[in-house]
């Protein structure tokens, strides 16, 4: 199996390359259980982020890195956009999504007890990586459907051409990987 070797601050991860699409791969990037990695990261993250409220993020894998930067900036607490509508939501409200990295379309939502938390506040948008946006863009659109004015749009990576966007905060690229005739990985 092919591989990415990622330096990141003080840590080096070794990220298996994944074929997402005929032309395609990625460099599987996943926090989920790094604790090491999610500690290191977040003060460098929590740092950049100036005058919010309140740290949305989408479930699942930016939990614990919203965790841990509300944690570092003193706040008692976060919002996460859920991908389903639970039997316990009060008057859910939601966005439709389409990752690169899901093979289905999904939906994100937010119940009236968040919704409220969020409106009029300052929003921090936390992810672990920003690839095509359309996760971080559907989850902006649903932050401001309930009244929070996005402040900030933060991630560990920023993936292929995401890292040429001046509106979002993030550590370090992470590049795409082409496939070709032979199956190799090519990195663009």
């Amino acid at each position: 199996m092919s591989s990415y070797n990622l330096e990141l601050l003080s840590l080096k991860r070794e990220l298996p390359i994944i074929k997402i699409k005929e032309d395609l791969a990625i460099a599987s990037f996943v926090i989920l259980g790094d604790a090491e990695l999610v500690q290191t990261v977040a003060p460098a993250i929590a740092e950049k982020l100036k005058d919010i409220d309140i740290i949305v993020t989408a479930e699942a894998k930016g939990i614990p890195l919203a965790y841990e930067i509300s944690k570092i900036l003193g706040m008692k607490e976060f919002i996460v956009a859920r991908k389903s509508i639970k039997s316990y939501m009060d008057s859910p409200i939601t966005e439709e999504v389409n990752s690169i990295t899901t093979k289905k379309q999904q939906f994100l939502c937010l119940d009236k007890v968040d919704s409220e938390k969020i409106n009029g506040k300052k929003v921090a948008i936390i992810d672990d990586i920003i690839s095509t946006g359309e996760s971080l863009r559907s989850v902006e659109n649903l932050v401001e459907k309930v009244g929070g004015i996005v402040k900030a749009k933060a991630a560990i990576l920023a993936e292929g051409d995401a890292s040429n966007r001046d509106d979002i905060i993030f550590l370090k690229r992470l590049p795409l990987f082409k496939v070709d005739e032979n199956e190799n990985f090519i990195e663009v």
